[in-house]
C-alpha cells in the first residue's frame, strides 16, 4: 500500500519537494528512483520476500529510503531503538532472524559489535557519506550501481513491519504490523487531526517510534515534504521552523517544554505550524496554557494509543476539550475514540462495562497489530475477543471520553518512552550488594514520571545512586536506569501470593492525586 502511495505521489507531485534532510533536498521523483534503486541491490545481496531488515540510525532522509527500499523488496522492516544496549539489539536480532543492518555513523560501533557477535549479520549497510568500514557496504554506492526495477507484489494483510517493545517478563516483544495495519492508523490520524492536505512535516521525535512513523506514513501518501533533523533539540526545532517552515511536527509534552524554555525560542519562527501532536503521556495544565500562548497559531492535538495499535486509539482537539463542562476533567481526559476505532471498558471475563465504571482500556480497529513475533500465547492474550487488550486501566464517560487511572502492567511512561519496571528490576537484581528490588513510577516535573528503584540491601551492604546507575548502565538503556532510589532495611510487601505490593509503594509518591499516572 505505501509502494503504492510512493507512486501516487510521483504521478502527482514529480517535481514538489520530498525530502529536506540538512543542505539535501530530492524530488518525489528523485526519491522513487532511489528508493527502486536501493531494492534492486537489496534483491542482489539475498533478500527476499518477507526477510527481515534492521534500521539503527538517527533521523533522514536516508532512514526515509531505506523503509521504502525493504518495502519494495517485499522485505520486512524492523527499526531498532537506538536507546537499546548491545544485548538488547541481539536479542532482537535472533529473535527477528535480521540479517541486513542499515546503520548511520551514529551508531556504527554499535552496528559492528553486533556483526562481530552474529555471524547471522551478513551485511551492514552504512547510511553516510565518506569512508566505508570494512565489511560494509555503502548505501550511496548501492543506489548508484543498481537500475531502478519493478517493485515486488504484496498483499495489504502480509507483514511488513516488526515494532518491539518491552515486555512485562523483562523479553521485549516484536510487535507485527501489516501494511494494511499501518495505513489504516496513519491514515485514520491523518483524518482525525486534520493535516494539510499536503503537510510538510518535521522528524523531530524518533523515527525508530510509530508515533513518527505514523505521521510520516501519511506524508508520504498525501504526497508531502519530510523534513528531518536528526533527533530533538530545541535549537534544531527553531532551526528547521525558521529555515523550512514546516507546517506539523509530533512532540512529546517533555519535548514542548524544553522548547518553549529554550532561549532561543521565538514565536514568530513558528508562524507556519499549523497542527502540533503530542502523546506519550498527557500534559499538564501549566505547559497546555503556555503552549497555547506561544504557539498562537498552532492546534494542539493529543493523541493515545500504543505501539500494538499503530499508536492509534483516542484524539482529543482543543475545542473538544475546552467544550467540556467540568474543567477539572479537560486536562485528565486522553480524549475520545479516534476515526476508525472503536473503544471499550472490559471487565475481566471480557464483558463491556457502562460509563464511569474503571476496567480494561481495550481497541478494535483495522490499525491493531497481526499479534507478537514468536509469541503465539501472548499474542492470543493481547488480542482475546478481537480486541486488543492494552494493559491501562480506565473509564469512559458518558460522552465517550476516556479517561486513564492506572496501569494494569507495570509500566512506566517517562518523557514519552515506556519503561517496564520487570526488565529493571531483573537488571538490579543481578547486582551482588541487593536482596529485594522493586521498580515503579513517581511524579516527575519534567518527565511526566520517573523511574524509581525502592531496594533492600543485604546484610552489611549499600549502595549509592551513581553506582546504581553505572551497575544499569551495562544490562539496559539510558532512559530505563532508576533516576531515584530508596533504600530500604525491612523486606518489600508481599502479597499473599508472594508478589510485591507495588500499589503501596506508589500510595506515599501519589498521595493527594487523583489517578496514579502522571
Amino acid at each position: 500500500m505505501f509502494v503504492e502511495a510512493i507512486k501516487r505521489s510521483v504521478q502527482i507531485r514529480p517535481q514538489a519537494v520530498a525530502t529536506l534532510c540538512g543542505q539535501r533536498s530530492r524530488t518525489w521523483a528523485e526519491s522513487m528512483d532511489r528508493t527502486a534503486r536501493l531494492a534492486q541491490a537489496l534483491r542482489e545481496l539475498g533478500v527476499k520476500a518477507n526477510d527481515r531488515i534492521g534500521i539503527l540510525a538517527l533521523n533522514s532522509d536516508r532512514y526515509l529510503e531505506s523503509i521504502h527500499a525493504t518495502w519494495w523488496a517485499g522485505a520486512v522492516i524492523v527499526p531498532m531503538n537506538t536507546r537499546w544496549s548491545v544485548a538488547e539489539h541481539l536479542y532482537s536480532i535472533d529473535d527477528a532472524d535480521i540479517q541486513i543492518v542499515f546503520a548511520d555513523q551514529a551508531y556504527m560501533d554499535t552496528a559492528r559489535a553486533l556483526a562481530k557477535a552474529r555471524d547471522s549479520i551478513r551485511y551492514v549497510i552504512q547510511m553516510d557519506d565518506g569512508v566505508i568500514s570494512e565489511r560494509m557496504l555503502s548505501h550511496e554506492a548501492l543506489i548508484a550501481g543498481n537500475s531502478p526495477e519493478a517493485s515486488t507484489q504484496r498483499h495489504a494483510t502480509d507483514l511488513a513491519g516488526i515494532f518491539y517493545t518491552g515486555g512485562t517478563t523483562g523479553s521485549p516483544k516484536g510487535v507485527m504490523h501489516s501494511a494494511l495495519s499501518l495505513w489504516s492508523g496513519s491514515m485514520n490520524l491523518a483524518f482525525d487531526a486534520r493535516v494539510p492536505e499536503t503537510p510538510r512535516y518535521l522528524h523531530a521525535a524518533p523515527m525508530f517510534h510509530l508515533g513518527d512513523l505514523s505521521q510520516a506514513f501519511y506524508t508520504t501518501a498525501l504526497g508531502g515534504t519530510h523534513v528531518f533533523i536528526p533527533g530533538f533539540s530545541a535549537p534544531a526545532v527553531i532551526a528547521a521552523a525558521r529555515e523550512h517552515r514546516f507546517q506539523v511536527t509530533l512532540l512529546v509534552p517533555t519535548m514542548i517544554g524544553m522548547l518553549l524554555d529554550s532561549p532561543e525560542f521565538d514565536s514568530r519562527a513558528f508562524d507556519s505550524l499549523e497542527l502540533m501532536i503530542y502523546g506519550g503521556s498527557p500534559i499538564s495544565e501549566q505547559l497546555n496554557e503556555r503552549a497555547r500562548q506561544s504557539l498562537p497559531n498552532t492546534r494542539l492535538v493529543q493523541g493515545f494509543g500504543q505501539t500494538e495499535t499503530n499508536a492509534c486509539g483516542t484524539i482529543l482537539h482543543e475545542d473538544a476539550r475546552n467544550a467540556m463542562p467540568n474543567p477539572a476533567d479537560r486536562l485528565r481526559t486522553a480524549g475520545r475514540a479516534a476515526y476508525g476505532v472503536q473503544l471499550a471498558i472490559l471487565d475481566e471475563e471480557g464483558k463491556e462495562l457502562p460509563p464511569h465504571e474503571v476496567g480494561e482500556i481495550c481497541i478494535k480497529s483495522q490499525c491493531a497489530m497481526l499479534g507478537y513475533w514468536n509469541k503465539p500465547a501472548e499474542s492470543a492474550a493481547a488480542l482475546a475477543g478481537g480486541w486488543v487488550h492494552t494493559g491501562d486501566a480506565g473509564y469512559l464517560d458518558d460522552q465517550g471520553f476516556l479517561f486513564v487511572c492506572d496501569r494494569l502492567k507495570d509500566m512506566i511512561i517517562s518523557g514519552g518512552e515506556n519503561v517496564y519496571s520487570a526488565e529493571v528490576e531483573r537488571a538490579i537484581a543481578c547486582h551482588a550488594a541487593v536482596a529485594q528490588v522493586a521498580v515503579i513510577g513517581v511524579p516527575d516535573d519534567r518527565w511526566g514520571e520517573r523511574v524509581h528503584a525502592v531496594v533492600v540491601m543485604k546484610q552489611g551492604e549499600t549502595i549509592s545512586l551513581a553506582d546504581l546507575q553505572a551497575h544499569c548502565k551495562q544490562h539496559i538503556a539510558g532512559y530505563k536506569i532508576p533516576r531515584s532510589v530508596e533504600l530500604r532495611d525491612a523486606p518489600l510487601p508481599l502479597s499473599s501470593v508472594g508478589k510485591v505490593l507495588k500499589r503501596e509503594l506508589r500510595l506515599p509518591h501519589w498521595h493527594g492525586k487523583s489517578r496514579s499516572v502522571n
